[in-house]
């Protein structure tokens, strides 16, 4: 059994850079995310949005931002868990225990970085929605040249919707967009572009068949209060009906909390010992939800989780440069 100092619950921007300071800090460190790939929301949701708060960038890409931290983090060899939901966790004497959809995980420490809590697509409710899945029918992109000179389609009507047709526009054969009311509910300036652009606007319509024999190949669409329907032949359709996210599990565990968020006291330790939280799943007095919050937070959750760990640990380890090797 394998027992790592820290385990981070949470792969958005806070918790990449709390495994980052961590390593900085030489804690055997994991991290672990329900989502198939780091970033959080920014990479699921709003890639293409600019952000505007972060220290040191007047504007960065949310996808820049998150492809920085990734580069940050490769400095070490930490082990990632994605694609794995933490459902439950144990105290045993000297250790943690998180299990989650797949397996076990064994910690001294955990640190909860979780955002909103652990988020999972809305997924297609139509027939045949799961045979396609992963053969035509994606809910995450995680290489956008896949959809190089294809035919696809996205369903879907909000920022990421939007964002998602906009960045294809230039990589794809050709782009739909399919939304079931006229009017999106993305940004204006998105909707804007959007209107210029070469994507194709379905509106008002709704999917009602998935065709195909191994692969989809073709989508049945039907306008709404009409029985008017459509064919539509494409290599791959991107839903983006947004993503459900919950904190009951983390309730069960014993966790005190409000309804969106885990009261922890000033050095981000909440009711659980050895368990930490920092970023937005994190609420004391006063808080301000921001990145560059959560940011601030993180390092003082995982020096406070080593100094759980080991009392000999200092909470206070001086600054960076003198953590760093350098070179």
């Amino acid at each position: 059994m394998e027992i790592f100092d820290i385990t981070i619950v949470g792969a958005g921007p806070v918790g990449m850079f709390a495994a980052f300071y961590a390593g900085i800090r030489q804690a055997k460190t994991k991290l672990i995310d329900s989502l198939p790939q780091l970033g959080g929301q920014l990479t699921t949701l709003y890639p293409e949005k600019n952000i505007y708060d972060i220290p040191g960038f007047p504007i960065v890409k949310a996808a820049d931002l998150v492809g920085n931290l990734e580069k940050q983090l490769r400095t070490f060899s930490h082990t990632y868990c994605l694609d794995e939901e933490v459902l439950d966790l144990k105290q045993h004497d000297d250790y943690l225990e998180l299990i989650t959809n797949k397996e076990s995980h064994y910690t001294k420490a955990v640190v909860l970085a979780i955002g909103n809590g652990s988020f999972q697509p809305r997924r297609l409710q139509i027939e045949q929605a799961d045979k396609f899945e992963n053969h035509g029918v994606d809910y995450y992109i995680n290489d956008l040249m896949k959809y190089a000179g294809k035919k696809v389609a996205i369903a879907g009507g909000g920022d990421s919707a939007i964002d998602w047709a906009l960045m294809l526009e230039p990589i794809a054969g050709e782009v739909s967009l399919i939304h079931r009311r006229d009017q999106f509910r993305g940004h204006e300036h998105s909707v804007e572009k959007l209107k210029t652009s070469s994507v194709n606007i379905y509106t008002p319509y709704i999917l009602t068949e998935l065709n195909g024999e191994q692969e989809l190949d073709r989508l049945t669409l039907q306008k709404t209060k009409s029985d008017e329907t459509i064919n539509l032949n494409i290599d791959y359709l991107i839903v983006n009906y947004g993503f459900s996210s919950s904190l009951e599990h983390l309730r069960s565990w014993g966790l005190e909390s409000t309804r969106q968020a885990i009261l922890v006291e000033p050095d981000m330790r909440t009711s659980i010992p050895g368990v930490y939280a920092c970023g937005d799943i994190a609420t004391y007095d006063g808080k301000v939800k921001l990145i560059a919050t959560g940011m601030g937070e993180a390092p003082t959750a995982v020096n406070n989780a080593l100094h759980y760990i080991n009392p000999k640990n200092r909470t206070q380890p001086g600054h960076s440069t003198s953590l760093f090797p350098q070179k």
